[in-house]
């Protein structure tokens, strides 16, 4: 039984020594290279910290130095904390005040940020630890003294209150995660996986663990490729990559720009996507140009790690459908609760609660805000369980099947009806023009704000075709053209900044 993830790169360092295991646009390191170059990572950070279960930083780019450190720091009896070098300042600060980490895995650039902010912990130059002789002796006391739910990593998120949230998540939660990869998606040793996410995303942590464990490969694709799709798709055939685990606007991007009328990548067996709604018209411009590849609708929070809800992509869907989140992973209970009741009947909604190994630690060093979303399970009164309230509304279909509804605060109340403006975006996002599209409520002025991005201006458009798809009460009452969206760093529109600037709403 897997009780470390170190298990997964002990077992592929013996089993596939000499086979690339990580490679960027710059480089590459083989299974060895990886247990070699984290064991020197490792010691660096043990002799220098002296600590247990303690939060070190890594300021992270594109590259797979980034998670040789990740493994370095793991060997360390540490856990790690990716932090973007390209974050603002002061968000920087926010975070390692949050953190009071023991350490920062830095390249000597760094330096200056973490003067700026006063950084009072050591500072390790990834190019000197690296170098660091290993001491496996030690190393393998520290192994000897860990436990499953000692704490792996922690992603920060945003928060209402403007100061960002640590996720703190456990080697069990991830190991139930990528094992269940393993078995439900048939990951092998044949799977080249192509990364697009950030390694501050919980979504390059199924990349990272479903290639080390399967003694896989995992290339980082570069930031660029994504908006010049002929690079990326010429970057999937070059690299061989079979298995893309993305956020739906990477696909979106794809079809946006029609980049598959020009070349289409050769190797791809496995299309994985998150983070957003998938728009049925997005999905099906995928599936009549790859008709052989298996896709997936993947659904979950970062406080469940990554996922606990899948969908195999089986049968056809009209543009204007509704995509089903479909059902839970093994080991991992979906409740839908109205309130404290439980919600079963088909069509009723009810807000996705996840109880099991999945549940994240809570937030760390932030009892009131972890209190807050990891609470008792309501249908238990007779002994401690906790679940996560994740905020998301959902349904059954008369298939079974589980379908997002919409977020708890995107259901609003607008000339005497209740409105789930994720449906509005579904009806938008389905006419052929529209590249991509969202809906705000204006409180203010009591109007359903259509933000979208097309090639041109089509508000007349939106308003013929949109009221042959929804009823005149849920028709947006102002639309925002934009040749191209704001994006969060991780790839989801970015409702907070339109929020602020185009509705005065902070």
């Amino acid at each position: 039984m897997f009780t470390n993830v170190l298990d997964y790169l002990d077992m592929s360092v013996d089993g596939y020594a000499e086979k690339t295991a990580l490679s960027d646009s710059k480089n590459q390191v083989t299974y060895t290279q990886l247990g070699e170059m984290s064991d020197s990572i490792g010691t660096a950070v043990a002799e220098k910290c002296k600590s247990k279960n303690a939060p070190v930083v890594v300021f992270i780019d594109r590259n797979i130095e980034s998670v040789i450190s990740f493994m370095g720091i793991v060997k360390s009896g540490n856990f790690y904390v990716p932090v973007d070098r390209q974050l603002p300042v002061k968000r920087v600060e926010l975070i390692v005040k949050t953190l009071n980490p023991v350490a920062a895995v830095i390249w000597e650039r760094d330096n200056k940020i973490l003067d700026e902010i006063g950084f009072s912990g050591e500072r390790i130059v990834y190019n000197e630890a690296v170098e660091y002789t290993a001491d496996k002796e030690k190393l393998a006391l520290i192994r000897e003294k860990a436990i499953d739910t000692d704490p792996l990593y922690a992603i920060f998120t945003s928060g209402s209150t403007g100061v960002p949230k640590g996720v703190l998540v456990c080697h069990r939660s991830v190991i139930d995660l990528i094992e269940n990869f393993k078995v439900a998606f048939d990951f092998d040793d044949t799977r080249v996986f192509g990364n697009q996410a950030p390694f501050d995303f919980d979504v390059s942590v199924k990349d990272i663990y479903s290639c080390i464990r399967n003694g896989a490969t995992m290339h980082v694709i570069p930031k660029l490729f994504f908006s010049f799709p002929a690079k990326l798709i010429a970057c999937i055939n070059e690299r061989k990559i079979n298995t893309v685990i993305w956020a739906t606007s990477a696909l979106r991007i794809i079809e946006n720009l029609n980049a598959f009328e020009k070349t289409l990548p050769e190797t791809l067996r496995t299309v994985m996507f998150s983070g957003e709604v998938m728009p049925n018209k997005v999905l099906n411009y995928w599936r009549n140009k790859l008709p052989d590849v298996n896709y997936v609708n993947l659904y979950g929070p970062t406080e469940i790690t990554c996922n606990c809800l899948y969908y195999k992509v089986d049968k056809p869907f009209n543009d204007e459908d509704a995509l089903p989140i479909g059902v839970p992973f093994k080991n991992t209970d979906i409740l839908l609760l109205d309130g404290d009741t439980l919600v079963t009947e088909p069509g009723v909604k009810g807000e996705i609660c996840v109880r099991g190994t999945s549940l994240a630690h809570g937030y760390y060093n932030n009892p009131e805000k972890t209190a807050e979303a990891f609470c008792q399970n309501p249908l238990n009164k007779v002994y401690p369980e906790l679940i996560y309230r994740t905020g998301d509304l959902a349904k059954y279909g008369e298939d079974g099947l589980i379908y997002f509804v919409s977020r708890k605060d995107y259901q609003i109340k607008h000339m005497g009806h209740r409105i789930e403006l994720s449906e509005v975006e579904i009806a938008v996002n389905s006419l052929p023009y529209i590249e991509a599209g969202c809906c705000i409520y204006d409180k203010n002025n009591e109007q359903i704000v259509l933000f979208y991005q097309s090639e041109k201006e089509c508000e007349r458009e939106i308003m013929l075709d949109g009221c042959k798809l929804l009823p005149k009460y849920m028709m947006p009452n102002r639309m925002i053209h934009f040749t191209s969206l704001p994006m969060t760093k991780n790839a989801k529109i970015d409702r907070v900044k339109l929020k602020g600037e185009y509705l005065g709403d902070d």
